[in-house]
């Protein structure tokens, strides 16, 4: 059997492990799902890393990619590319035209494989400020620009296949693979390198505890590939024969579920959100018995403990609730979902706990891009599933807390270093262990806790100490409230920017015979909706202590989003560009 040490081995760990899968990759394309099999994304592989080293490709060149969605081609280029010895730098689609500008010139990239017209027409903003850039090529047919099909065609004479055998035979194992810049809260992205090693050995330590059925799964993968999360699960999806279907886009899942049927799929805690609220909002919309059943089940599903630590009676009930409700919520979701897999951000509680009611368990992790990523994940098997943790450590990684509560890791997952930055890399990496900047516990159990950011914890000039993503998370179990942000760096009192949940609103608007207005900056200055606002404030703030009790709170009128500037691609907040924007309601809150 192949071993598997640089990232290329996969695909033809697959093939040997389990044949040729015949939807190893699937994209739609004009309405049909093309299926491309573990032989084909092999063969391409080739013939792109044949026509690389034609176009006079060298080991350690960079080659950009940027797709606006998850798609076949992005996994055949990024094989074919790293099997010359050149390094992938995938980009966010999402960023401004600076960041590209940024990106594309600190990794020197000489070639970009972009995906549609969008990020092309921001590529040619600013192509004439990378002189390192020799050529724009693009998946999707568009005119004045050259395809991703001409590669494939140059790489059809498979006379220098001997020099592609000789390239990859001269990569090792402790190679760099890529370099992915992270979204960054503040400041320029950095240029996180992770070498063939740092992924692979995460992919394979990670397996174990994976529940799918080798050879015989089903993924829908939608999540940004540019994201190490995403990226990692499916080499891990590639290392399992898994059968992967990439979803068409954000508003399409829910087609793409019934469609696809998938066994498994990522997910990140902002969409777990939104599903539990969709099916939520069509509870209340039910009538008589219907309606006592829906939230019956809801009330059982938010109580719920696994392995029968609610006893006999509690299980018996939970038969009947997954029998009469929650299957259909399972239905709605393919009717195959058995896992789902959450990462990027914490999870609430609540949810892990609903969802494993209605036998869509959701394992939650932990990591970084510096990890590649997975530092610890949850698993439902062997009592290793605990709500409100993130898992175990993963086997051949070393965590430790520091004094001041800081989770330290070590092993073969953490990055070679920050490319280009030494001092950076020196700073974040300190005998062996990487400084991952996230606070938090292990329980009696070996179960690891995150508490929160060390960076984003502040004292209030009384000097508490306040941890924000604690409150934050707290605060957004209410159906009113979408996003909020803790703000009160050395103020006297913690407060609150937030945006409320609109549709909602009106929703329960419209039940209370209330007249709140039409646009959202009516909305959010009727007295009505902030006195209502207050109301779930005081509810989620008897969790606290009175130091950790927000005080006061401002609505904001925007739906904060990745193209306004308040969310990261992975969906966390932008706290430097959201305390800019609001300047004046901070001034409002503390003046």
């Amino acid at each position: 059997m192949i071993a598997v040490t640089r990232l290329f081995d996969f695909p033809y760990y697959q093939q040997e492990k389990y044949a040729n899968i015949p939807d190893a990759l699937v994209t739609k394309q004009n309405g049909i799902w093309e299926k491309t099999s573990t032989e084909t994304y092999i063969l391409k592989s080739n013939t792109i890393s044949r026509a690389l080293l034609r176009m006079g490709i060298q080991k350690n060149d960079k080659i950009a990619i940027i797709s606006t969605n998850n798609r076949t081609e992005w996994h055949i280029m990024d094989i074919g590319i790293l099997q010359t010895g050149a390094q992938t730098v995938p980009i966010y689609p999402t960023i401004s035209e600076d960041d590209y500008e940024y990106i594309l010139n600190h990794s020197e990239a000489n070639y970009c494989f972009v995906s549609d017209e969008e990020v092309l027409r921001k590529i040619n903003l600013i192509k004439h400020k990378v002189p390192n850039l020799k050529e724009v090529y693009s998946f999707n047919t568009i005119e004045g620009c050259k395809n991703w099909n001409e590669l494939l065609i140059l790489g059809e004479d498979q006379s220098n296949q001997d020099e592609v055998e000789n390239r990859k035979n001269s990569v090792s194992a402790h190679d760099l693979a890529t370099i992915i810049y992270t979204s960054g809260t503040t400041g320029k992205p950095k240029g996180v390198m992770l070498s063939h090693d740092n992924i692979v050995s995460d992919v394979i330590n990670s397996a174990p505890r994976i529940p799918f059925a080798a050879g015989a799964s089903r993924a829908l993968s939608f999540l940004p590939i540019c994201h190490i999360f995403e990226r990692m699960i499916l080499y891990l999806y590639q290392y399992y024969g898994v059968s992967v279907y990439f979803g068409e886009a954000i508003d399409k899942i829910s087609d793409n579920l019934k469609e696809v049927k998938p066994t498994v799929m990522t997910a990140v805690p902002r969409l777990l959100e939104k599903v539990y609220d969709k099916i939520y909002a069509k509870g209340t919309e039910l009538t008589g018995i219907k309606k006592n059943l829906f939230f019956w089940a809801i009330d059982l599903g938010l109580r719920y403990k696994p392995y029968g630590a609610n006893g006999a009676w509690y299980e018996f009930q939970l038969k009947i609730a997954r029998k009469l409700i929650f299957s259909k919520w399972k239905e709605g979701l393919g009717g195959n979902l058995d896992l789902m897999v959450s990462g990027s951000a914490a999870l609430q509680p609540r949810l892990a706990r609903i969802f494993a009611a209605a036998e869509i368990p959701v394992m939650e992790g932990y990591g970084l891009t510096e990890t590649s990523p997975v530092i610890s994940v949850n698993d439902m098997r062997n009592k290793g599933f605990r709500v409100g943790t993130v898992g175990k450590v993963i086997s051949g990684v070393e965590v430790k807390i520091a004094s001041d509560g800081e989770i330290l890791c070590k092993g073969p997952n953490v990055m070679m270093g920050y490319y280009k930055d030494e001092k950076l890399t020196n700073e974040a990496i300190i005998d062996g262990y990487f400084h991952t900047g996230d606070i938090g516990e292990f329980d009696s159990d070996g179960f690891l806790k995150i508490t929160d950011r060390k960076k984003e914890m502040f004292k209030t000039s009384g000097g508490k100490y306040i941890a924000p993503q604690i409150i934050e998370n707290t605060m957004k179990q209410s159906r009113f409230i979408d996003q909020l942000m803790v703000i009160g760096d050395g103020q006297k009192m913690p407060a609150a920017f937030i945006q409320i949940n609109f549709d909602f609103i009106k929703e329960w608007a419209q039940i209370h015979k209330l007249e709140i207005g039409s646009t959202n900056a009516e909305i959010i200055s009727n007295e009505k909706v902030i006195e209502r606002i207050q109301e779930e404030i005081n509810l989620y703030n008897e969790k606290f202590g009175h130091w950790e009790q927000l005080k006061r709170f401002e609505l904001t009128p925007e739906i904060w989003s990745i193209e306004g500037g308040e969310m990261t691609p992975t969906l966390k907040l932008r706290r430097k560009p959201i305390m800019e924007k609001y300047k004046s309601l901070f001034d409002k809150i503390y003046s």
